[in-house]
């Protein structure tokens, strides 16, 4: 559990720097030309790792559900998505609403056990944490 929580805080750490670092490089480059150097440096990095460790060899993928490989699709749209969020909102506000976005989508696929997650119901207790939550991060954003 300790690992999963200092990767989640990584992860969140790493989303934020990133999407600032490619929205100032949106600047310069644009969207588009950002978004295809950031999965292009992203693709070389990962195939890097794949050669120093390996890891099931590239033929596994047959073994996947092909919609799961939507990822990189879906992780264009992400990068896009949230470089325009800055760009329109600022760093704080963008990523306060993706937070938010995230925390309910994310509890709505564990109540119905999307996408083979295990099945969270929401009972009235996490509602009002979730609840909680929201409401810490929009109170954080006013003035």
């Amino acid at each position: 559990m300790v690992k999963g929580i200092i990767y989640s805080v990584l992860a969140g750490v790493l989303i934020c720097i990133q999407g600032i670092f490619n929205t100032r490089a949106s600047e310069k480059m644009g969207l588009w030309t950002t978004n295809f150097l950031v999965h292009g440096s992203g693709m070389l990095a990962v195939f890097i790792i794949l050669l120093l460790l390996g890891n099931n060899g590239l033929t596994s993928f047959t073994k996947v559900n092909k919609l799961y490989l939507l990822g990189g699709v879906i992780g264009v749209v992400i990068v896009f998505s949230v470089m325009k969020g800055i760009t329109l909102l600022g760093a704080s506000y963008s990523i306060t609403i993706v937070l938010i976005v995230q925390i309910i989508i994310s509890a709505f696929i564990s109540n119905y056990g999307l996408f083979n997650e295990a099945v969270i119901s929401l009972d009235i207790t996490k509602i009002i944490g979730l609840g909680f939550m929201v409401l810490g991060i929009v109170l954080f954003q006013l003035r």
